[in-house]
């Protein structure tokens, strides 16, 4: 994601310096257009004051250690933007730490996966506005039109962000759901259900582009054979849904779309096993064994 978004940034005009840890091949880099660093020193070196620096890193320890390693080379004046999916409180602490160093740090939440590169990033920004302001260009060169905003102080834009992926994981679910319903349907087994997801997209009140995505991977493995039923998350559900308790909102839909994320990576559940088992002893229910 951060090659895609390196490459949207040279497409656009922009002059990128870039790092990674992991080799990057030299066809790739010529693709992008990219002034490749050996090192986060080396990158520092490359780019002219006042810099900034964009980290799209994995969330937590990784960040933690390059946004570490960044104040201990960059100079007063100098900006970061975290672009990962970083908790919004980690970004408060971050600002404040780099301070007294003269270091400006900014949070965008970054929405557009693989797709980015090609439709643009929707983007989610905090900081101090006179930051914003300096580095606009480059939120407006990676974002569709009208596709960044302007959130608030540090740590708005990865909150936002934050609800945002809650309120996508509660919509994944009921895609999920609907879908599974009709793929089981005893009354219509045959039901042409990439066919389905294109149709619902044509007006629909339920049309999106999670569920283009839907049409598209229903298109390409009709029965999803090829994939287990192992559904991961990167933190940003289990935020929400802490905030919900921390405000007393309720959020049921994405509280227990989070459960069934949870749910799904379990084989052989204990859990579901202890209810056969209730259900064997207090009426003498039918079970299956191994």
């Amino acid at each position: 994601m951060g090659g895609n978004m390196a490459e949207r940034l040279t497409q656009g005009g922009h002059s990128v310096v870039g790092y990674n840890k992991d080799a990057v091949s030299p066809d790739r880099v010529k693709e992008i257009g990219l002034d490749m660093a050996s090192s986060l020193d080396d990158l520092v070196k490359r780019l002219e004051a006042p810099r900034t620096v964009w980290i799209m890193v994995p969330a937590g320890k990784p960040t933690q250690e390059t946004v570490d390693r960044l104040a201990e080379l960059l100079s007063p004046g100098d900006l970061i933007i975290d672009g990962g999916n970083t908790r919004f409180t980690d970004d408060i602490a971050r600002a404040e730490a780099l301070k007294p160093k003269g270091i400006h740090y900014m949070d965008a939440g970054t929405s557009g996966g693989i797709w980015g590169l090609k439709v643009g990033y929707c983007l989610m920004v905090g900081g101090e506005p006179a930051d914003f302001a300096r580095v606009e260009s480059i939120f407006k060169t990676l974002a569709p039109p009208n596709g960044y905003l302007y959130c608030g102080p540090s740590g708005s834009g990865h909150f936002v962000k934050m609800v945002h992926n809650g309120i996508e994981y509660g919509l994944m679910q009921a895609y999920a759901e609907g879908f599974e319903i009709m793929q089981a349907s005893q009354h219509f087994p045959k039901l042409d259900l990439d066919k389905i997801a294109n149709l619902w997209n044509q007006g629909s009140v339920v049309r999106s582009w999670l569920l283009e995505l839907t049409a598209l991977a229903l298109e390409q493995d009709p029965g999803l054979e090829q994939l287990k039923p192992w559904v991961d998350d990167s933190g940003e559900g289990k935020w929400t849904v802490e905030e919900s308790f921390a405000t007393s909102v309720p959020a049921p839909v994405i509280a227990l779309s989070l459960m069934m994320r949870f749910r799904s990576r379990q084989d052989n559940s204990f859990g579901a096993r202890m209810l056969a088992a209730m259900r064997q002893q207090f009426g003498g229910h039918a079970v299956k064994t191994r």
